[in-house]
């Protein structure tokens, strides 16, 4: 269940910045599929968890307003903050709060109009005081324009 938790906050925080930097590249509403591998240490028996694929429907709209899919996790609220993007990249420093706080950094490479490549480093604080350090490898890969029985995840209200 730990691991789960984990993933899920890890996961949504990684499509808030990769998706949002994404879109500095020309991202494509439709499709687009995640794969990540994540290691983690600072905790005993520190899991390693192996390849994790999940779809992300990206909107118009969601292009629009944030660079790409908005998926903010429920238990959590991560910010960029030292966003400098390039023709062939990105680099950012990673800021989130909630469940377990978090900061670390993420480099992008635009691979082409329809592939990234990431990576993310990150510290946290569990609610024990436990540090612990994760760094996740990723590769986005656009898949086309219909999202099939993939559902864009819900935007914020307007402010």
């Amino acid at each position: 269940m730990r691991n789960t938790r984990v993933w899920a906050m890890l996961g949504c925080c990684f499509i808030v910045l990769a998706t949002r930097v994404q879109g500095q590249s020309k991202q494509k509403p439709g499709l687009w599929e995640m794969t990540s591998s994540m290691t983690m240490s600072g905790m005993p028996q520190a899991p390693q968890m192996g390849p994790h694929t999940m779809q992300i429907c990206v909107t118009q709209a969601m292009i629009d307003k944030y660079g790409g899919a908005y998926n903010n996790p429920q238990k959590g609220n991560c910010q960029t903050t030292n966003k400098v993007v390039t023709p062939t990249g990105m680099s950012a420093t990673l800021t989130c709060s909630g469940q377990m706080s978090m900061t670390g950094t993420v480099e992008t490479t635009f691979v082409d109009a329809n592939t990234t490549k990431s990576t993310v480093h990150m510290t946290m604080t569990t609610g024990n005081g436990q540090t612990m350090t994760m760094t996740t490898e990723s590769t986005s890969t656009y898949k086309g324009p219909d999202c099939g029985s993939v559902k864009p995840p819900p935007m914020p209200p307007s402010k």
